[in-house]
């Protein structure tokens, strides 16, 4: 019931912003014209999920689809924008640092350099799923295709439940520009465009993109931003060299930064000065005293670098075969402070200090027979990473704010004002006593792949696609800790420890390595029920690459050594059916049901030190549906949209130990979206578009445990979003003034709880972005 009202109210809100957005059709469009539009809009979608180009209703898999110019349109700039829209896919982002990527309930956002992704994140063909790399500005996009079920063969073994691939354009054979500059609330400021400059085998596009914004949580901590704002820079250059009609090379080069104020970890259980704990309300949070000394930076936020080269060369090397190669490297440098408590104490104040780099090269080659296609290929991939956490506190504040000094006094008084208690504990002797620590992992991890993928048609109606890739993996991890003890307990005349349950290992690196290897299969048939639908059935295996989970301990001897644990690689079993076509010549449409089986699966947990580490939960099982269509009632009217339902969790067995039965992480059951485009002509060359979008969430849980934290629920109740825009084109002058508007209806809602601060008892809470509108202009400019 509550479900059905939900839904209710979506439609309410679309009917009644209907008449203000959309208007008549022109009726002066004569009906074969309207009818050709539409026809063209049917075709347009072309994807290469398997390597060559396909209309999307060919591909024997579930995948949707984004192109450029539909990103535009609907104003999506970021990557968890487009989750929104697109079914069994969840795109979570506490900060660019730290993006969350869920497909089907199986969430990939770690950070160590010790673990694997399961979503394959592919720029320009190229997987960069690390966590801390992975995230990436979307301007100048060519397409965005999202695969969902293992894609081993195809994308690698980092696609164990899915891969997003990003194409960005590529330079065009014309001379051209585009130039696009907004403002709107929160002081937004926005650029970007392009130039584009064609010569006979030579093309070069030069792409930008600035977008800037306050926070949208004051904070009244003295020399603080206010939290959740962004500062984010992107350039692009590609160049594109065609000696001759069969060779075609393409190098980009790719450059962000992103200069973000600090997330707003809200403390759940203490407000700030004159304030409350409501996580959409105030915060007063600083960073360590010593952040600047110990890391060169004195306020909360980020401060993060990506350097991405690629060199693709396509080689038709007869009118059947071709060659490709694909090399890539990408490298990374992030820092980001944050209040991991939440409050105006010096309690939990963190840092991530993360560096890494990779190195792909990929060669494949392609046949074109009369009723076969053929890939085959190679691929190497290395990357060495590293994490180093620093944390700083208080001593007395930490050990009352944690509950272990029995004074009954609280953590921060309801005046706002901390208690430090070092002159009670210690007669008046300190004041404060500082402590500082810090832990590293690290991770050198390379494999090397061999690939076959084969597609036959058995008749005119069906066609068979078989392949398996066979990968080998090596992995070596290291973990270092300077963790002192505390000079508290010493004063007290306690057994004196760490802090943090750590173990210091001096700076020294210990380390462990292991090796693996496995062979991934996929199967599919697809079968043309007549000339508009076709049906699939698939199976396929997919694995998240074992761990070796390094950290410090001490043996009987007192002697700091490795503490390491191999985690077994998690496989999957995908087994999926569905079909997808086009109705009425009007309507894309595509649905499928699917089961997965997972065997060893890997859950990331945190310890009492806020260190995340990784653990066998046994085994999980999911089953959903999935729907998804694009219905074009004329050629001026669309409507689209996509509903989802998915049963995901640990399965109930004793075996699965504390998390049996529960639900996985960030996944809603339901999720659904229901949009409508419009274009009116208004006079000769002059058209008003306008959209609006409503997206709905089913209740969801933020961490594996499915439990509260100091009696505070670690979840967020079913939420709906409503976004829209409304604008003036001219296609023959090339211009477009457009207002776009996120959050309409300015709904309050979480993005994370819990977090670091949950594994102290105090369950920290991210507020999601408030209502952002902005209004911009575009010029394109053509010589």
């Amino acid at each position: 019931m509550k479900r059905s009202f939900t839904r209710n109210r979506i439609m309410r809100s679309l009917i009644i912003a209907l008449p203000i957005l959309v208007s008549l059709p022109a009726l002066s469009y004569a009906q074969e014209e309207q009818q050709n539009d539409i026809e063209d809009k049917l075709e347009r979608i072309e994807v290469t999920a398997q390597k060559r180009s396909q209309s999307i209703v060919d591909v024997p898999a579930s995948i949707s689809a984004f192109d450029g110019k539909r990103l535009e349109e609907l104003g999506l700039s970021e990557l968890d924008m487009i989750s929104d829209l697109t079914p069994g896919l969840v795109i979570q982002e506490q900060s660019p640092n730290n993006p969350g990527f869920v497909i089907r309930g199986i969430t990939s956002d770690s950070g160590s350099s010790q673990i694997s992704p399961r979503v394959s994140i592919y720029y320009n063909g190229v997987d960069v799923s690390r966590s801390r790399g992975s995230y990436f500005e979307l301007f100048d996009i060519e397409r965005v295709e999202v695969v969902k079920g293992p894609q081993a063969t195809l994308f690698g073994t980092a696609a164990a439940v899915g891969a997003i691939s990003v194409i960005t354009r590529k330079p065009d054979d014309f001379d051209n520009a585009e130039l696009a500059l907004g403002a709107g609330n929160l002081s937004q400021r926005r650029a970007d465009g392009f130039i584009n400059l064609a010569g006979d085998d030579l093309q070069g596009r030069l792409a930008f993109s600035y977008r800037e914004r306050d926070g949208y949580i004051d904070n009244i901590a003295p020399e603080q931003d206010d939290m959740n704002g962004i500062e984010r820079t992107g350039a692009r250059l590609s160049l594109r060299y065609t000696p001759s009609d069969a060779v075609t090379a393409d190098f980009i080069y790719s450059y962000e930064k992103n200069d973000d104020t600090g997330t707003s970890f809200k403390n759940g259980i203490y407000a700030p000065t004159g304030g409350d704990t409501s996580p959409y309300s105030f915060v007063e949070m600083t960073g360590s005293p010593y952040s600047e000394e110990a890391l060169g930076a004195p306020k909360l936020g980020l401060d993060r670098t990506i350097d991405d080269f690629n060199l693709t060369v396509d080689w038709r090397l007869n009118d059947n075969t071709s060659f490709t190669s694909v090399t890539g490297y990408r490298e990374f440098d992030s820092l980001e402070i944050f209040d991991a408590d939440g409050t105006q104490a010096w309690f939990l104040e963190f840092a991530e200090d993360a560096q890494g780099e990779q190195w792909s090269q990929e060669v494949r080659f392609s046949h074109t027979l009369d009723n076969a296609f053929i890939l085959w290929g190679a691929n190497y991939f290395s990357e060495e990473g590293s994490q180093r956490v620093p944390f700083s506190t208080e001593e007395s504040i930490y050990f009352n704010c944690v509950g272990a000094l029995g004074t009954g006094l609280p953590c921060i008084n309801e005046d706002g004002s901390v208690n430090l208690l070092t002159p009670v504990l210690t007669g008046g002797a300190l004041n404060e006593i500082a402590y500082q620590g810090s832990y590293t992992n690290m991770g050198d991890n390379r494999s090397w792949s061999a690939f076959f993928d084969v597609s036959y048609d058995i008749s005119d109606e069906l066609t068979v696609s078989g392949g398996l890739r066979y990968i080998d993996e090596s992995r070596e991890s290291g973990f270092a800790a300077l963790m002192p003890n505390s000079q508290l307990l010493t004063l007290l005349g306690q057994p004196t420890q760490p802090l943090l349950p750590t173990v210091s290992s001096d700076g020294e690196v210990l380390s462990d390595s292991g090796d693996d290897n496995a062979l991934l299969p996929r199967l599919n048939v697809l079968y043309s029920l007549n000339d508009d639908t076709n049906w699939f059935v698939t199976a396929s295996k997919g694995q998240r690459s074992f761990v070796v989970d390094v950290s410090s301990t001490l043996n009987e001897q007192g002697e700091v050594v490795a503490d390491s644990s191999e985690i077994p690689a998690e496989t999957i079993w995908n087994y999926e059916t569905g079909i997808k076509g086009n109705w009425a010549d009007a309507v894309n449409y595509s649905a499928s049901v699917f089961y997965q089986d997972y065997s060893d699966f890997q859950v990331t947990l945190q310890d009492e030190a806020g260190n995340f580490y990784t653990d066998n939960a046994g085994d999980a099982t999911n089953w959903g549906v999935e729907t998804e269509f694009t219905a074009y009632l004329s050629s001026q009217l669309e409507l689209f949209g996509h509903v989802a339902y998915l049963d995901a969790q640990i399965d109930d067995d004793a075996n699965n130990g504390q998390l049996a039965g529960n639900r996985f992480r960030l996944q809603p059951e339901w999720t659904s979206s229901l949009g409508l485009m419009n274009d009116t002509m208004v006079s000769n060359g002059l058209m008003l578009r306008s959209s609006l979008v409503a997206t709905y969430r089913s209740e969801i849980f933020f961490e594996p445990a499915n439990a509260p934290i100091a009696g505070i629920p670690i979840k967020e109740d079913a939420v709906t979003l409503l976004n829209g825009s409304v604008g003036l084109y001219d296609e023959q002058a090339g211009w477009s003034l457009v207002l776009k508007g996120s959050n309409l209806l300015d709904k309050e809602y979480l993005v994370d709880a819990g977090n670091t601060g949950g594994s102290f008892g105090n369950p920290t809470f991210i507020a999601g972005p408030s209502r952002l509108v902005h209004l911009e202009f575009r010029q394109r400019f053509e010589w």
